[in-house]
């Protein structure tokens, strides 16, 4: 039985925020920001807008992908709901999986979200593919959604100008095609992995238990994002390279028989390095970090969704995804069109 990918959808806030408009806000210019991140744009959630409105709207897209009419149909068919997100609506619960159960209507599926910084969606999509294989479920939604708006520092000119905001979504079906050999499909292999010794360099410091707000307490700035740049882009370029690399000795595929890479959407140079280190060209990598910047978990699937829309893939076109993020957390997902 194959684990396959059966309709993607997404949502990104109506509001744009170009570099020029950054450019009234903090020292920096279109030229700057282009020329160091590949980024123009990035969406911005309207006040009234947390991330599980962007996790319920980009799941919606989906649902209607396979039927247009009754989404709801296809929602009560559903045995899981797995949110990646790095910026919940509330601290530590209630899970965001729970509230987009509630507001689709499906009311026969378990619900949980992860934390695994960037990372999540690829984390994520492994997770709803190892609890199909080993119990009895045959539909799971997996979303990655983020408003990095709400906890970026936008005095900060270093990290204000990477983030955007969004949300992105798959939903898997078990299916009669084979899972191995001649003709698979769908999820095939997964490759996870972790480095602690990292976690200080991208982190949200204030707010949990190890540094909570204390009443009396006067904030000068709400708790926001803090990351050391220069090992973070470090860490980055050799999970994406040791990950690909590692996902395709492990299934003994040939990087010429990969039809698209689509990397977690940080910053165009880490890419443009990775595949100078994989000798390949960027063209092999799916990126529209130009529109979107740095969604976090909703990169990747924001990305899968934007190939998909194309109509280009064809059944058997090999893709990897290959994430990073905090934690530090790193991953990829070897799948079959």
């Amino acid at each position: 039985m194959a684990i396959e990918i059966i309709a993607t959808g997404s949502y990104t806030p109506e509001k744009v925020l170009t570099n020029d408009d950054l450019a009234k806000i903090v020292d920096t210019s279109d030229e700057w920001i282009r020329s160091h991140t590949g980024i123009g744009m990035r969406h911005i959630a309207s006040e009234n807008e947390a991330t599980s409105d962007l996790a319920y709207q980009a799941a919606m897209d989906t649902l209607k992908k396979i039927n247009p009419k009754e989404p709801e149909k296809i929602a009560q068919e559903l045995d899981l709901i797995v949110v990646a997100t790095a910026s919940p609506d509330y601290p530590g619960f209630p899970a965001m999986a729970c509230m987009v159960q509630n507001r689709i209507g499906a009311t026969k599926a378990a619900a949980f979200d992860i934390a695994a910084g960037c990372t999540g969606f690829v984390y994520a999509l492994d997770i709803a593919a190892g609890m199909m294989v080993g119990g009895n479920r045959k539909k799971a939604l997996v979303i990655g959604a983020d408003t990095l708006s709400r906890i970026t520092d936008w005095t900060d000119r270093s990290t204000c100008v990477l983030f955007g905001d969004g949300a992105g979504a798959a939903i898997l079906e078990q299916t009669d095609a084979p899972r191995t050999g001649e003709g698979r499909r769908g999820i095939i292999h997964s490759i996870l992995g972790a480095d602690g010794s990292g976690s200080e360099y991208l982190i949200l410091r204030r707010g949990g238990t190890r540094n909570p707000f204390r009443a009396g307490e006067t904030v000068e700035k709400p708790s926001h994002i803090e990351m050391n740049g220069q090992e973070v882009y470090l860490f980055a370029v050799n999970a994406v390279t040791t990950t690909i690399k590692r996902l395709l000795e492990e299934e003994k595929i040939e990087i010429g028989q990969i039809t698209k890479i689509i990397p977690h959407q940080a910053n165009e140079r880490i890419i443009k390095a990775a595949a100078k280190r994989l000798g390949v060209s960027t063209d092999l990598f799916f990126l529209n970090i130009e529109k979107y910047a740095n969604t976090s978990t909703a990169s990747i699937p924001l990305a899968l969704n934007e190939l998909a829309s194309e109509k280009t893939l064809k059944k058997g076109d090999i893709l990897l995804t290959v994430g990073f993020g905090a934690g530090l957390t790193y991953g990829g997902n070897l799948i079959v069109w």
